[in-house]
């Protein structure tokens, strides 16, 4: 029996450069993929631009940090100790492992000294919160009464005329 003389048996599975980036793989008449060759590059990123189509916002540096968990409030006083007994081991990793170690073997009534310190400055974070969304508020009603009778004018006038047509 001969080959077959059917559509495309003959070059079958072949790859097929089409340009310098792009490789065709024939695998039926009908049916082609298309894969790139060569590195992948990521999209360029618009520089400067703060909240621009679903990007994030920027931050603001007056906004009061949010305060440590009981653990982090532990391995505050944990790296201490570790790297006075421990003066060789430099790595950040080490430490970590040793304190997560550390805080799963302490009991409930070891944990409780630092989650009482962690709720402290929970409170304390709550109350700056509250002083800083009062302060972003005033300054959101100072901004809207900073605008001239004028400007305010304009608005009501676009936006009418938005209404009318």
């Amino acid at each position: 029996m001969k080959g077959a003389k059917g559509k495309g048996t003959a070059k079958r599975d072949a790859l097929k450069p089409v340009d310098d980036k792009i490789t065709v793989l024939v695998t039926n008449v009908n049916h082609y993929s298309f894969r790139k060759v060569g590195k992948r590059k990521a999209p360029a990123k618009a520089v400067g631009k703060s909240k621009a189509k679903g990007g994030k916002a920027a931050k603001d540096p007056n906004k009061p940090k949010r305060p440590p968990s009981a653990f982090f409030v532990f391995l505050e006083e944990f790296r201490q100790t570790f790297k006075k007994e421990n003066p060789t081991i430099k790595a950040v990793s080490a430490v970590g492992k040793a304190g997560g170690e550390k805080w799963k073997s302490l009991t409930a009534a070891e944990k409780a000294p630092y989650e009482a310190k962690a709720a402290k400055r929970k409170s304390e974070y709550e109350k700056q919160m509250n002083a800083y969304n009062k302060k972003q508020e005033s300054d959101v009603e100072d901004d809207e009464s900073d605008k001239s009778k004028s400007e305010v004018d304009e608005e009501s006038a676009q936006v009418s005329a938005l209404f009318r047509s």
